[in-house]
């Protein structure tokens, strides 16, 4: 039996789940017109939620102040931070997991090596303390549009990022955890486990027949990648919004 608050949708026993950079929005950028009118002739017919791994306040720069009211799930941080119909759920932390002592060591490894990286360019917010995760940024969250552009270009051909996970692997074996790159300029650690399929978990209850997933980051070592394989989704790899909005009115009829 579909649930009672979703009973008014067409297929009320469909999830379509969005990752947010790349899929909803340009990296960082806000969502265009076109992508919220089509998520909102979507949500009449099946429900809708997007699973981000930046905190709630990133996702409302990027979707909207009205977002927990325009999803039917929102998921921040991979689901540690979830809401139901603009309702919080039970939610989770990094540092409660890991403890103080092992983060301290992984944080000092980290800037210890994010000092010795040649970058031609570096601004502020290089490790960003989140609620569930640390996330990692070489060249610094708080660069410019062109700035991310460009470094995404040089981390394309220097393979940074990739260097620096593979270093914190060696360095951190017994950790428990996994590094995710994602989106332009940054890469996500977070304890084994707790990655986009985390909130698969919230949603469990609410019976869904069919739960489909839309992401770009959907290669092996993309943060896309494990709900995309997940055997409880069914996979959308998409390069852009546009690529969604089409993707969407074909399946869905929109």
């Amino acid at each position: 039996m579909p649930i009672q608050e979703f009973a008014y949708k067409e297929n009320p026993e469909t999830l379509v789940l969005f990752d947010v950079d790349g899929t909803l929005t340009p990296a960082r950028l806000t969502i265009s017109d076109e992508v919220r009118d089509t998520l909102k002739k979507l949500r009449q017919k099946v429900c809708i939620g997007f699973v981000g791994g930046s905190d709630l306040s990133k996702q409302v720069e990027q979707l909207g102040p009205t977002v927990l009211n325009d999803f039917d799930y929102c998921f921040s941080e991979n689901g540690l931070t979830a809401y139901r119909l603009g309702q919080e759920m039970a939610s989770q932390s990094f540092i409660g997991w890991i403890g103080e002592e092992k983060y301290n060591k992984l944080v000092k490894f980290a800037l210890r090596y994010l000092s010795e990286i040649d970058l031609p360019v570096r601004r502020g917010t290089f490790i960003e303390f989140r609620n569930g995760m640390i996330n990692i940024s070489p060249v610094g969250r708080n660069a410019s549009t062109q700035e991310r552009n460009d470094y995404e270009k040089y981390d394309k051909e220097h393979k940074i990022r990739e260097k620096f996970v593979a270093a914190l692997e060696k360095e951190f074996p017994d950790y428990g955890l996994t590094y995710s790159i994602g989106g332009q300029i940054s890469f996500d650690v977070f304890p084994t486990g707790w990655d986009k399929t985390y909130c698969l978990q919230h949603v469990k209850n609410d019976g869904f027949k069919e739960i489909h997933f839309f992401g770009d980051k959907t290669f092996k070592g993309g943060n896309d990648y494990e709900i995309y394989e997940d055997p409880r989704t069914i996979g959308h790899a998409v390069n852009s919004p546009a690529d969604t909005v089409r993707i969407l009115k074909e399946i869905f009829h929109l």
